[in-house]
């Protein structure tokens, strides 16, 4: 992974499309390598969640090129690789397995990000009468060690239809449920690389069948 963490350091520093053109071979080796490592994190996955078996590594890889349309920072191109693991790919709508390769800013984590109104009303709804659950999975002391807090994007009040003083009124208030874990640069070129991230990954697997519980009700 040193080759990849070379390159987005440099694209950092020539983000622009005559640096990203004379340096596409590059580009494409590194994605070949994001390619293979999400391949093999689906294969490693699918041994304790079934959900993400047979989900293509293309489907789950962001692209680099960034949409700028609607932006006022019309840099191109991203600094990062980053691939989403679950049922349906990149743009699924179900919990699943992320990891991120940015210089001095690699993590990884998972569970469902910003859901649209009906799946969260979902999860809210579930987590009104399994809170205990949720709350004894991520309290665990090996999930501690892992994933210390969850992503803190919360309404500031209760949402539409649960009380104030909701027995979890502090989870109901949520609107991502998200765990990561920051990564060195170290630990990414270092050989046992895969082998903890696989581990990480197997702590948020009782998160995910917990969400995915929540949206199949």
């Amino acid at each position: 992974m040193d080759k990849v963490l070379q390159f987005l350091q440099e694209l950092s520093k020539n983000n622009n499309r005559e640096w990203f053109n004379d340096n596409k071979k590059r580009y494409n080796e590194c994605k070949e390598k994001i390619m293979f490592l999400t391949d093999v994190l689906i294969n490693e996955i699918g041994e304790f969640d079934s959900a993400v078996r047979g989900v293509s590594p293309k489907d789950c890889i962001f692209r680099i090129f960034r949409d700028v349309r609607f932006s006022k920072d019309k840099v191109p191109y991203k600094t990062n690789f980053g691939s989403f693991i679950a049922r349906g790919g990149r743009k699924s709508v179900y919990p699943g397995y992320y990891f991120h390769i940015e210089p001095n800013q690699s993590f990884v984590g998972g569970g469902i990000y910003m859901p649209q109104a009906e799946p969260l009303r979902a999860i809210r709804n579930y987590m009104a009468e399994n809170a205990p659950e949720f709350k004894t999975i991520i309290n665990d002391d090996d999930f501690k060690k892992v994933f210390p807090e969850m992503y803190d994007h919360q309404l500031k009040t209760a949402p539409k239809g649960f009380a104030k003083d909701h027995e979890f009124i502090e989870l109901l208030r949520y609107k991502s449920f998200v765990f990561s874990n920051t990564i060195d640069n170290k630990s990414i070129t270092s050989e046992d690389f895969l082998e903890q991230t696989v581990n990480t990954f197997k702590q948020l697997q009782k998160v995910n069948t917990f969400l995915n519980e929540a949206l199949a009700n």
